[in-house]
């Protein structure tokens, strides 16, 4: 055989076995199933029998306990700390004399008076909720940050400051009631009109009333929680009407109706944790800021809205990184989540330990999980069966499988869970929080730490600024004339970044180029900004929830190379991932799932909701009773997109945003391919993740999701699965004596532990670091641990550091951290005599 034949035989055989050895891309899984149960149950009895995989709800240990012990053998369990509760109050209109008229009769609104909102705290006992209603299973909250993650320690001396307790006191809390209630009855507006007769309260003679709004569809909790809280108020004089509405109803009325009409006045919330966080100033301006969207009015520009202007401020600061240290980040953000607990307008009650649980014989093995929020889109992500199919089971009482519309643009859509747990393996963003360490992480967009640059100072007037110099010629959109313009001269940005946009397909197999993110970043600016009265391109609810972010990019240049430069003012000392990730150009106009659609179907809604659509129906970027919210996956919606996009087509229209970039028979290739997509798949979400969405059946309650393999999708399929496993650390005690007397010197043990995440594997740690904190209301007393053998370190607490403290209760925490590991907190107290 000649040395010729022999060289082409072997290329043969090596491409041959390239065919064979190809490397998979996108999807771990090649298909996922979406159903849902009406009982939780049922949910855990089917994967236990193999009828499903995955149950995606959190249940409450005495559900997974009052299964049998054969069914709960055959469940892998992942027990988190993933569910709050709290209590959310309609304070309208939150100013003396406290009424309002409703339909010609004036209704006295109890929870108009701070002072009683802020005496809820100690009317209930939250430490009673955790032990009767949770059994045990979880604890006690006094603000948005769940207790033993990092950093939130901080929080909970905040409110310890304002003098809250787990325990609460009944007796004080009934005293602050009765004051408040008979010095609103001495204002001139409600004297002989607001009365006590017989212990009840009364406004003309009818009985002072709480439109009490509990969740039906929780029975075990939340139906529960409310009767508890509705017992107390009644203790008050205060008539409750306990309105126990199914999901739909009850998030309908408190979330999408003016708080001025009345139609509630409190309501039994619960919050999946959404994430494992490291930092928690969004949560906080989620949580207590006009910004955030969740307050009162939810930002609707037709609806009253409660607002602390203050509160807002600290907030906004802290949100969008305008401060020099770390030091005054946590300032900003503890003194805003301080205001927010005197406003008593969202109290939290407690967290739940929630069991999720997986089919031990059909999973290969564990999946990532969130450590603060449980199963999520990394669960599925990495989830792997032997023949690569995975089943996955909602819970939902009504038997719904989603809550909110697939509305790809307003802050309403896509609120969910239910909705979340699936669109979120659908879209990939440009970022993400790691489900273990919460680090920032790069995604769909890449970045380096040495192409990130953060210069700021504080300017005379106090404002913290930035000193990075933008190009004249980087670029931002204007929306009142519609095009890309230079910033010109004179601007300064606090960071900039350059990413790296790595590409691959949208689903219906156009490419993902630079314009692509051109057009994102142009649509937000064009419908959060009002260019003039009759503007049809602006949404209000949409504005109030993108601004604060849009607003601090202040223009891009795009590279020769394709990179985009980010300039922005945003500034987080503490983390160089998190400074870069506000920078990171992204495919989505949406937040909170950070959810993507092609760009031919953003403008479709755009102009169905602006010009109008072929049926006549009205349609908005928002809930609201009076008009229809877009969604892109009801059928007659969906009838409206397609007839939208055949017009672009037909006109072949460019969007103002990439004239210049495309042609007119680039647009109609795009506005094409959507519509085959429309046509083959019944719905409009053409995204850009590992799966795409092959099939739904809204009468059946049924999803499929099919792996996305096309060969420019950047991971390979079992990519995330390896990337993700990391060491977490566990405080298993902190041995401290109850007592601890003065003039003595204190040993203090820290049992830590090594868990391999997310095998669970365990072992005694063998290096790291502990801190032994003492917190006191005028600081911190910290004290350094060292190993003393695998598993324990020691501390000695010296008698001289403790001379100056006032005998009483002292909360202790212990922090553990090691390089590459996830750290861990744990908190407990004692006394010092």
């Amino acid at each position: 055989m000649s040395k010729k034949v022999l060289v082409l035989l072997l290329a043969s055989a090596l491409a041959f076995g390239g065919l064979l050895l190809a490397v998979e891309k996108g999807a771990i899984s090649d298909i996922i199933y979406f159903n849902v149960k009406m009982s939780q149950e049922l949910g855990l009895k089917d994967v236990s029998e193999g009828l499903t995989d995955i149950f995606m709800e959190g249940v409450s240990a005495p559900t997974l306990m009052g299964m049998d012990q054969a069914t709960r053998e055959k469940l892998d369990i992942y027990a988190v700390p993933s569910l709050t509760y709290s209590l959310f109050i309609n304070p309208y209109p939150n100013k003396a004399p406290y009424f309002a008229n409703i339909a010609g009769k004036d209704f006295f609104n109890v929870m108009a008076i701070n002072e009683i909102r802020f005496a809820l705290n100690d009317l209930i006992n939250r430490q009673y909720i955790v032990d009767e209603i949770l059994g045990g299973a979880g604890g006690p909250m006094l603000s948005m940050a769940t207790p033993g993650q990092p950093g939130t320690y901080r929080y909970g001396l905040v409110a310890n400051k304002l003098g809250l307790s787990f325990e609460g006191n009944e007796s004080k809390a009934l005293e602050a009631i009765v004051k408040a209630l008979e010095d609103a009855s001495k204002l001139s507006e409600n004297q002989g009109r607001l009365t006590r007769k017989d212990g009840k309260w009364y406004f003309d003679s009818d009985p002072v009333l709480v439109k009490f709004v509990i969740r039906a569809d929780d029975p075990n909790v939340r139906v529960k929680i409310g009767e508890y809280v509705a017992l107390q108020l009644e203790k008050a004089g205060i008539t409750v009407e306990r309105l126990i509405w199914e999901r739909t109803k009850a998030n309908n009325v408190v979330y999408g109706s003016d708080p001025a009409e009345m139609q509630w006045n409190l309501y039994t919330e619960a919050w999946s944790a959404g994430a494992t966080r490291a930092f928690w100033e969004h949560i906080a301006r989620q949580m207590y800021s006009t910004g955030g969207t969740y307050m009162p009015g939810r930002g609707n520009a037709d609806f009253w809205n409660f607002s602390n202007f203050e509160l807002d401020e600290l907030i906004e600061k802290a949100y969008t990184g305008n401060f020099l240290t770390e030091e005054e980040y946590w300032d900003l953000s503890l003194t805003a989540v301080e205001m927010g607990l005197k406003d008593a307008v969202r109290l939290y009650v407690c967290y739940q330990e929630a069991y999720f649980t997986a089919n031990k014989a059909r999973m290969v093995d564990r999946f990532a999980y969130g450590l603060g929020d449980g199963l999520n889109e990394w669960s599925l992500k990495t989830a792997l069966t032997q023949d690569k199919v995975l089943f996955v089971t909602q819970f939902s009482s009504i038997g719904s499988l989603f809550m909110s519309s697939w509305d790809p643009i307003g802050p309403d859509g896509m609120s969910d869970t239910y909705t979340s747990n699936v669109v979120t393996i659908l879209s990939d963003p440009s970022s993400f929080e790691s489900p273990a360490s919460a680090i920032n992480t790069p995604f769909r967009v890449s970045w380096k730490a040495e192409d990130i640059t953060t210069k700021v100072e504080r300017n005379a007037e106090g404002v913290v600024v930035g000193t990075i110099d933008v190009p004249e010629n980087a670029i931002r959109f204007d929306s009142a004339t519609k095009q890309w313009k230079e910033v010109g001269p004179g601007v300064k940005a606090m960071s900039s970044g350059t990413y790296t946009l790595l590409g691959g397909k949208m689903h219906n197999g156009q490419p993902i180029t630079v314009n692509d993110y051109l057009y994102a970043y142009a649509f937000t600016d064009e419908w959060m900004s009002k260019d003039g009265e009759n503007d049809k391109y602006y949404e209000a609810s949409y504005e109030n929830y993108m601004r604060s972010s849009q607003d601090t990019i202040l223009g891009w240049v795009v590279n020769d190379d394709n990179t985009i430069t980010t300039y922005f003012n945003y500034n987080f000392p503490a983390s160089v991932d998190r400074t870069a990730q506000w920078g990171a150009p992204s495919l989505g106009v949406h937040r909170q799932p950070f959810v993507i659609v092609s760009w031919e179907i953003y403008e479709a809604l755009a102009e169905i909701v602006a010009i109008g659509s072929s049926s006549g129906t009205v349609y908005a970027f928002r809930n609201d009773s009076a008009i229809t919210e877009v969604d892109v996956l009801v059928p007659n919606h969906v009838k409206d997109i397609r007839a939208k996009l055949v017009e672009l087509r037909d006109k072949g229209h460019v969007p103002n945003s990439l004239k210049g970039l495309i042609t007119a028979e680039d647009a109609k290739t795009r506005y094409q391919a959507a519509i085959d997509f429309i046509d083959r798949y019944g719905h409009a979400f053409i995204s850009n993740g590992p799966y795409y969405l092959s099939k739904y059946d809204s009468t059946a309650n049924y999803a499929e999701c099919r792996a996305f393999r096309d060969p420019s999708y950047p991971y390979e399929s079992t990519y995330w699965k390896e990337y993700l496993k990391t060491v977490r650390l566990s405080i298993d005690s902190i041995d401290i004596p109850a007592i601890i007397m003065k003039g003595m010197d204190t040993t203090v043990l820290v049992n830590v532990s090594e868990v391999a995440y997310p095998s669970e594997e365990v072992s005694k740690a063998s290096k790291g670091s502990v801190v032994v904190t003492i917190i006191t209301p005028d600081g911190e007393i910290n004290f350094n641990a060292e190993l003393k053998e695998e598993g324990v370190f020691e501390t000695v607490i010296k008698a001289e550091l403790l001379e100056g403290l006032e005998a009483g209760s002292y909360n202790v925490l212990a922090i553990a951290s090691l390089e590459g590991a996830v750290p861990a907190s744990s908190v407990t107290s004692t006394i010092i005599y």
